[in-house]
């Protein structure tokens, strides 16, 4: 079925009410995305959305909607009646599942681990070979700070050792220490989705027993030899308390979800309990490592 987007450009004051304008003139969706790349972290259960500053609210419209009536109607009600920026555009009738599929290929990191997607076969069935399907949570290991963080777990001897994900998401990082050897991973995300999407492909994986995920409220207290915690810069720093609690005496600890200019703030607070190394950069994200003193 072929559609019409139309966007608005909004800010995080009115993009909830832009939303629910698009929503009353027939938008079959309603999708918000950041205008200038800003990050932004999921909000914890009970807390308010924020959005960005700059702010498109883009409605997606069937094909055969009366535009122009649309327009009309919300120019009429819009605070600039004159200067509404927005922006209509048709979009290609595509299976976009299927474009989503084909373009996620088999990833290599470090020197042993590939990140595969079920539906394809493994480059080098010798390798650590780790088949995933992101399903509803992020991580495909195609970011930067995923792929950050899967180097670093190829880099240590995970060998019957227990490991922390704090944010697992889809799970890309606790499957990828159990593939590499350790005995247990402990997964914690705020999103129950995430939760599943870890379970589903732990199973896939053959190593579903060897991985427990929990909310945070309901987050076990022990000390790990290792954890890893991709998030973003905001939770990290505020959860530091947390994520510096669960790392064990000489254990080894990998931070990452944060922008070059953030990377200072976080090293001189998890330096407190931990013997920081240089930061690793990549594409303007980086990866803080260290050891617990």
């Amino acid at each position: 079925m072929p559609w019409i987007q139309l966007r608005l450009s909004a800010n995080e004051d009115n993009a909830e009410k832009y939303s629910e304008w698009l929503s009353a003139c027939g938008a079959q969706a309603v999708t918000f995305i950041d205008a200038q790349d800003t990050p932004i972290y999921e909000p914890l259960p009970g807390d308010e959305i924020v959005y960005w500053n700059n702010t498109v609210v883009m409605g997606l419209f069937d094909a055969s909607h009366d535009m122009d009536k649309v327009l009309s109607y919300l120019k009429s009600i819009h605070p600039d009646k004159s200067n509404m920026a927005y922006k209509l555009e048709q979009l290609e009738d595509k299976d976009w599942e299927r474009e989503w599929m084909d373009n996620f290929h088999p990833m290599k990191f470090g020197q042993r681990l590939w990140i595969c997607p079920s539906w394809r076969e493994v480059p080098d069935p010798d390798a650590v070979n780790v088949m995933l399907d992101p399903g509803l949570a992020f991580g495909t290991g195609t970011h930067p700070t995923t792929a950050l963080c899967l180097t670093w777990l190829d880099s240590l001897d995970l060998k019957g050792k227990t490991v922390v994900d704090f944010g697992c998401g889809s799970g890309i990082l606790s499957l990828a220490a159990l593939k590499l050897g350790a005995a247990k991973v402990i997964g914690i995300d705020i999103d129950p989705q995430a939760l599943q999407a870890s379970l589903e492909n732990a199973k896939r994986n053959d190593c579903a027993d060897r991985l427990a995920l929990f909310l945070p409220k309901d987050q076990p207290t022990f000390k790990a030899d290792v954890v890893v915690a991709n998030i973003l810069a905001g939770p990290l720093r505020e959860l530091a308390p947390v994520i510096i609690e669960y790392v064990a005496s000489k254990g080894k600890l990998a931070l990452s979800g944060v922008l070059e200019e953030q990377a200072q703030q976080l090293q001189t607070i998890y330096g407190e309990f931990c013997d920081m190394e240089p930061v690793t950069v990549q594409d303007e994200w980086v990866r803080l490592s260290g050891t617990r003193k």
